[in-house]
């Protein structure tokens, strides 16, 4: 009995320091978490995330943070699968106790991680997460990442502009990431619609390297052009593999595929991809010349799609938060107050962004009118850039 109480004591203990840390009020510099890939093979999308969100914190801080008070980045590494985004909430969540939280890099992440944000009253902006139903996981879950079903049907179109003598498609995706599986049905879909014949459907893994099975069932079918739903590394392999085995035509790669990082690993096979993407450093809203003029100084190169998505997570968070600071100091809130008001504050407002104008609907899902499709022009064996098409 003595150790039964003994064990009772502790928890009434820990309850205690959970209620005495949730009535304690917000620090200063504020905490934001930041939970995106920074391993894994998913780490060549994650990598421009920690730049872009990098960016945003010295960005935003050197120009008064949230009316004068600064902003503080909390990172946590979630690598590539679900097991890694679940730790790195919840180490934001409890230990780093951030008012919100910017990530993961993957969907297939954010179906099992953002429910545990969700159940904490803790504010979610997905940076990348595309995939149907990520903003109706729950009230505190929302997106900056336009979902899949807008983007992609513009690469297929653009596609037929030139070419449009396309008749023949193949789809190839990765099974086993909940975004490439809903990328890959909103291109079937849209090959259908556009009245092509799709001819063979391939699927793999996005921790494969060899894809000649995949490859041959493609050349065996004569296509005209080629969908590749996956990431950087393997959409990047796929990509090689098919232009040395022979095949001529276009290839379309989704999302996963959309940066720079992936030009190592496809390098001369890159040369002519399409992607459709939700931001172009080219777009010409105010906030995002100011975003890119700023950027390419510092990094001597344009931003990319993930970091500038990064960014905006970031902005949208310090702007919903300068709204409630002039209500009432940041830091006379206490933490599950704030956590709460900041998740209304955001569905609320009106943001000036990189991408455009930005809103969001009541589920969360992002409002973005401004969209573009990129080929990619290599330069040499390594280095290429996204070259916008009309």
């Amino acid at each position: 009995m003595r150790r039964l109480s003994a064990v009772h004591t502790l928890n009434l203990l820990a309850l205690n320091l959970l209620v005495v840390a949730g009535a304690q009020k917000i620090a200063s510099p504020v905490p934001l978490g930041i939970a995106v890939a920074q391993t894994s093979n998913t780490a060549l999308l994650g990598q421009e995330q920690v730049i872009g969100a990098k960016f945003a914190e010295q960005f935003i801080n050197g120009r008064g943070g949230i009316n004068g008070t600064p902003i503080k980045l909390v990172f946590q590494d979630t690598g590539g699968d679900e097991a890694g985004a679940i730790n790195a909430f919840q180490t934001l969540i409890s230990k780093d106790q951030v008012v919100g939280i910017v990530g993961p890099t993957l969907s297939q992440q954010a179906f099992s991680a953002d429910p545990i944000a969700d159940r904490a009253k803790v504010p979610v902006l997905g940076p990348s997460n595309t995939a149907k139903g990520i903003p109706q996981i729950g009230e505190f879950i929302a997106r900056v990442s336009a979902p899949v079903a807008v983007v992609a049907p513009n690469a297929v179109r653009q596609a037929l502009k030139i070419d449009p003598k396309i008749k023949k498609v193949a789809v190839l995706y990765a099974q086993n990431d909940a975004f490439s599986t809903s990328e890959t049905g909103t291109f079937q879909q849209t090959v259908k619609d556009q009245g092509l014949t799709l001819a063979t459907v391939q699927k793999f893994q996005t921790t494969d390297n060899d894809f000649t099975t995949q490859v041959t069932a493609v050349l065996g079918e004569n296509v005209d052009l080629v969908i590749i739903s996956g990431l950087a590394n393997d959409g990047g392999n796929l990509t090689k593999q098919l232009r040395q085995l022979g095949y001529k035509g276009l290839i379309i790669g989704g999302n996963g595929m959309n940066t720079s990082n992936m030009f190592p690993v496809c390098q001369k096979f890159c040369d002519g991809v399409i992607i459709a993407q939700a931001y172009s450093p080219a777009q010409p809203s105010a906030a995002n010349q100011v975003f890119v003029k700023a950027y390419t100084a510092q990094y001597k190169k344009p931003p990319p799609q993930f970091a500038a998505q990064a960014y905006t997570g970031v902005q949208v968070f310090v702007d919903a938060l300068r709204v409630i600071d002039r209500k009432k100091k940041i830091t006379e809130w206490t933490l599950p107050e704030l956590r709460i008001e900041l998740n209304r504050q955001i569905l609320l407002g009106k943001y000036k962004t990189p991408l455009g104008d930005i809103s969001f609907d009541k589920d969360g899902e992002v409002i973005q009118k401004d969209f573009y499709v990129a080929q990619i022009k290599m330069k040499d064996a390594k280095t290429g850039s996204f070259v916008y098409l009309k």
